[in-house]
C-alpha cells in the first residue's frame, strides 16, 4: 500500500434509496424501506473507495470482514450518505468504521476489514477456489 493511505482517510457514498433496494423475499417486497444488505453493499463501496486508490500496482484488495448495525429506517426516495473511515492499518489489512445517514439521523453503523494481498497471490486462492468448486459439483 502506498504511504498515503493513513488512519484518518474518508470516503463517502450517497444514493438514493430505489425500490430494488427494498427487502424482498421471494420475489416479495417486505418493506419499502432501505434493506440491511443494500446497506452492506454500500458500506462496502464507500471503505473500497478508501482503499483502492492507495493500492501499488501489484495489489488487491479482497472483503474479509463486515459488521453492521442497521439502526433506523430510510423510506424509498430518501438520499443516504455512506461515510467510511480508516480507523486501523497495518501490512496486509485495512479497518474501516462505516456509518450511514439519512439527513441528520444515524441509520447504521459498523466496521468493515480488508486485507491487502500481491494481485498473483490473489488470483491463485481464487482460482484455487473455482477448481475446488468444480470438483464439488461433479
Amino acid at each position: 500500500m502506498k504511504p498515503t493511505l493513513q488512519v484518518g482517510n474518508t470516503a463517502d457514498v450517497e444514493i438514493l434509496v430505489t425500490p430494488d433496494m427494498c427487502p424482498a423475499f421471494d420475489g416479495i417486497v417486505v418493506h419499502k424501506v432501505y434493506s440491511t444488505w443494500s446497506m452492506a453493499h454500500h458500506m462496502e463501496i464507500a471503505a473500497r473507495k478508501v482503499l483502492a486508490p492507495h493500492l501499488e500496482e501489484h495489489e488487491e484488495g479482497i472483503g474479509r470482514h463486515l459488521s453492521i448495525e442497521h439502526l433506523a429506517p430510510a423510506a424509498v426516495g430518501t438520499t443516504v450518505r455512506i461515510q467510511a473511515e480508516a480507523v486501523a492499518l497495518d501490512e496486509q489489512s485495512l479497518t474501516c468504521d462505516v456509518k450511514a445517514w439519512s439527513g441528520d439521523t444515524l441509520i447504521g453503523c459498523g466496521s468493515q476489514i480488508q486485507r491487502v494481498l500481491p494481485k498473483d497471490a490473489l488470483k491463485k486462492i481464487i482460482d484455487k477456489a473455482s477448481r475446488d468448486q468444480i470438483e464439488r459439483d461433479k
